[in-house]
């Protein structure tokens, strides 16, 4: 732990080490008086809402909410908001920010907290809107009144970090939209006593600890745009004292960061997950700002527009997304509770009815049920008078950020690949990105055949967190056993790789991009990878040249990561991908190296998994090469789909 301490404050500039210092004795003082000093303020008001869709025509939703697949009844008579309930221990009731979240691998804070969002609430409010039935409010009233009992302000694990404080805030915010609230309270006296002497409480301790408790520096990533978020939402429906300054902090915050952390529309974390986690909080954001009189400027939402573009572009014919960084299942609010709701297509939803725009509905979801309740009948109006049209999607390359996507449409058929030249992740502690310069992922007819490996865990087993982030869990090279950057804590990078994109080149039959990074400098070595796609053999060569600087030995090992669902034949100096709709894909591998496939191995190292969803992994094959060069050495590979 303190080697963690140690590389931690490598990170930090000197401005954030004075930052930190003042949030440590900002820790002190809390500590002494939190329990004496709660902060407190009366409900000066709140706006009427603004989110008013109809849900009656909707089927209840069951009691059950999946966290990390396994069940969680919210409807229980005792929940126990400290606990993990994979492992069945519960973090102490004490001061949070007193609270070591990495005193136990095998005890995740996260698995506490994907619960204590409070997620599901909103599932009973409509539940409500649906029935009419007031035994859903007794519960809302039951469930929440425990939540706030059980977390005093400042104390436990649910106080601990400031992006979880945000989300439920915007659940609670999302709550009040879609329950009458002063037509109940009117009616209903337990209701009334719950909101006035509970919830309103918490709801402005919460605003305040938002408030106080800012990501900065190095943590100004998701988590501070959450932050911002959160605040201008409830500072948007609450009025408290205080709230015009919350106000007017979150919505500049909002608007600086919109911009900071995207390029071309494309989100620096380098997480793709995480694209449309952020996405939702800018949405919201920007809905409320329209409703309120309280508009972003043309800059956000250009853009926010950006964004919608690039999920349009990287999305297959499927609408998979490439799976690179980190993936932990994070959503902003769920408003559809079907595991096979995609909310990258909601958005594209989302973003048609803001812009109008054809090209974003012709990959959406329909007006589903987030939209339904985001922009009311209104919206589906717009929506319906967009018209349909079919667009054929060709490859896009974005240079500056490092992604291009190569692809090929015809006859609802596509070959898809994403080459990634991008940067480790965002800020000094490129938290959620992964060491996978030069990697790449192919998907035919929208059926991922050669894969990231995925996420799996964050801070529990951490000998598997260091495998999935790393650099052999990627389609790329190893180069003496080691990784491209420097991985020292979960969620912490040190020297940072760059990528440099060196040649491109397009036109209707050829595509090329040559890029290399810096990752192995202190081995004295050099990764150049050319990817060129001749799209009328559907055939891409893959080179890959080991520049040595210094005459040595170097061990160089090279993965290419297959789905769990395609079968492997081996051919001679060839491997035959097999989706299972028939689609064949031949990778020949360079006469130079001897390959196997390797499955589900632990030892002598971890190789030969992949990670679907946050906490699940599944044994899958590896075509893994191992040799060792003394010069500079050129490797050729062929994938040709058949």
């Amino acid at each position: 732990m303190s080697a963690w301490y140690y590389y931690r404050l490598r990170t930090m500039s000197f401005a954030e080490i004075l930052f930190r210092i003042r949030q440590y004795f900002q820790k002190q003082r809390e500590f002494l008086f939190h329990s004496h000093n709660l902060p407190s303020s009366k409900l000066l008001g709140y706006t009427n809402r603004i989110l008013n869709s109809k849900f009656e025509s909707l089927k209840l939703f069951p009691n059950k909410i999946s966290i990390f697949g396994k069940d969680f009844d919210y409807m229980s008579d005792h929940i126990n908001w400290q606990s993990d309930i994979f492992s069945g221990k519960s973090f102490p009731l004490i001061f949070s920010k007193k609270i070591n979240i990495r005193t136990n691998p095998k005890f995740s804070a996260k698995n506490v907290w994907e619960i204590n969002r409070l997620q599901f609430l909103p599932q009973i409010a409509i539940n409500f809107r649906i029935s009419g039935n007031q035994e859903y409010i007794t519960h809302f009233i039951k469930i929440l009144s425990s939540w706030i009992d059980q977390n005093s302000y400042l104390k436990g694990i649910n106080w601990y970090s400031n992006i979880e404080v945000n989300i439920r805030l915007t659940n609670w915010y999302i709550c009040w939209q879609i329950l009458d609230v002063e037509q109940i309270a009117s009616e209903n006296k337990q209701f009334k006593e719950f909101i006035d002497t509970k919830w309103i409480p918490s709801i402005y301790q919460h605003c305040y600890y938002s408030y106080h408790n800012p990501s900065k520096f190095s943590s100004a990533n998701n988590h501070l745009i959450s932050e911002y978020a959160g605040l201008f939402a409830a500072s948007s429906l609450w009025k408290f004292k205080e709230t015009e300054k919350w106000l007017k902090y979150a919505k500049s915050g909002l608007e600086k960061e919109i911009l900071l952390q995207h390029s071309s529309g494309i989100n620096k974390e380098e997480a793709a997950s995480y694209i449309q986690f952020i996405t939702d909080f800018l949405l919201l954001s920007f809905i409320i700002g329209e409703n309120t009189s309280q508009p972003f400027s043309k800059q956000y939402i250009k853009q926010l527009q950006k964004i919608f573009y690039y999920i349009y572009n990287f999305l297959d014919c499927n609408s998979n997304s490439p799976k690179y960084g980190d993936a932990d299942d994070g959503k902003c609010f769920i408003l559809d509770f079907d595991k096979n709701f995609n909310n990258f297509k909601s958005l594209l939803t989302s973003g048609s009815i803001i812009f109008k725009d054809s090209k974003l509905k012709s990959k959406s979801n329909g007006f589903d049920m987030k939209n339904e309740f985001l922009f009311g009948e209104s919206g589906k109006m717009v929506y319906d008078l967009i018209p349909n049209i079919s667009y054929s999607e060709s490859s896009q390359f974005y240079k500056e950020e490092g992604h291009f996507i190569f692809r090929k449409t015809s006859n609802k058929e596509e070959i898809y690949l994403h080459f990634n030249c991008a940067p480790l992740g965002f800020l000094s502690l490129a938290a959620h990105g992964h060491a996978d310069a030069l990697s790449f992922v192919l998907h035919l007819d929208g059926q991922p055949v050669i894969v990231d490996s995925g996420t799996y865990t964050y801070h529990m087993e951490p000998e598997w967190r260091k495998y999935f982030v790393g650099t052999l869990a990627h389609n790329t090279i190893r180069i003496n056993k080691k990784n491209q950057a420097i991985n020292a804590g979960p969620t912490l990078w040190l020297k940072h790789y760059i990528s440099t994109v060196i040649d491109l080149y397009q036109d209707e039959e050829i595509e090329r991009v040559k890029a290399t990074h810096n990752g192995y400098e202190k081995e004295k070595a050099e990764h150049i990878r050319e990817i060129v796609f001749d799209k009328i053999k559907n055939e891409f060569l893959i080179s890959d040249t080991i520049n040595i600087r210094k005459k040595r030995t170097l061990e160089v090992e090279i993965m290419f990561h297959i789905h769990p669902e395609i079968t492997v034949d081996l051919l001679p100096n060839c491997f035959l991908l097999n989706t299972a709709s028939g689609k064949k894909t031949e990778l020949c591998i360079d006469e130079k190296l001897n390959p196997v496939v390797i499955k589900g191995q632990t030892k002598p190292q971890i190789l030969g998994w992949f990670s679907e969803s946050f906490s699940k992994k599944t044994a899958t094959n590896v075509i893994y090469c191992y040799t060792q060069i003394y010069k500079t050495t050129t490797f050729k590979f062929i994938l040709k789909v058949l």
